[in-house]
């Protein structure tokens, strides 16, 4: 009886953790939104009701295969706030097609 008891609780406490809302830039102030991604390394923000995306700090939380591409978003105080970074594809386009 204390394994089913033990096993439920396990259950509830998996099923209670969703997901959380992502900040949304258009509320924040522009150092807000920059103290958001430089504490976290890499956080997911929306910048409207249908956008969002993922901001980096520096280029540690990119691929291999991908550089850092400078970010600017909406915020309450600024239209373009520098936030961090997006980590973006390397165009390794030897031939010129």
């Amino acid at each position: 009886m204390r394994k089913i008891v033990c096993v439920l609780a396990v259950l509830v406490a998996a099923s209670s953790a969703q997901a959380q809302p992502r900040p949304m830039t258009p509320s924040l102030t522009c150092n807000q939104a920059r103290g958001l991604v430089f504490s976290r390394g890499q956080i997911v923000l929306g910048t409207g009701t249908y956008t969002y995306d993922r901001y980096v700090s520096d280029g540690r939380f990119c691929l291999r295969d991908e550089m850092i591409e400078p970010a600017f978003v909406p915020t309450q105080d600024t239209p373009q706030c520098p936030v961090g970074y997006l980590c973006r594809e390397l165009d390794l386009d030897f031939f010129g097609d």
